[in-house]
């Protein structure tokens, strides 16, 4: 696998504890596409990705819209097809599979060929 710019970011999170400020909390409509956000989804604030905007994040085990909440990255989203990678953060106490992870970001990720990356 290429490891691409924004991917070899994200792998410097894997593990560790962030804060993830959500622009886009469950519940809201995607700015320029005709879509729901299904999960809280934001950004490392300060930490500039590849395309120029902070690096993104989906924040899964949490049902409520939030603003902003501290977790771990468990994993990463890459994206296969370009070059804009998110981190998986979650809240303490709380695991996924990576086949949970897939089904819980699949209403964005279903227009990306994505997959899970751990370590």
């Amino acid at each position: 696998m290429k490891e691409t710019k924004s991917l070899k970011l994200a792998r410097t999170f894997l593990g560790k504890e962030v804060e993830v400020v959500f622009d886009r909390p469950i519940g809201s409509m995607h700015p320029k596409y005709d879509f729901v956000y299904e999960q809280n989804y934001g950004n490392i604030q300060g930490v500039p990705a590849p395309d120029g905007e902070d690096l993104d994040a989906y924040y899964l085990g949490e049902t409520r819209p939030l603003k902003k909440a501290k977790g771990r990255c468990i994993a990463v989203i890459h994206r296969r097809d370009d070059d804009d990678d998110k981190l998986v953060v979650i809240p303490g106490g709380f695991n996924l599979s990576d086949e949970e992870i897939m089904k819980l970001v699949h209403f964005q990720e279903q227009f990306f060929d994505s997959i899970v990356i751990r370590r």
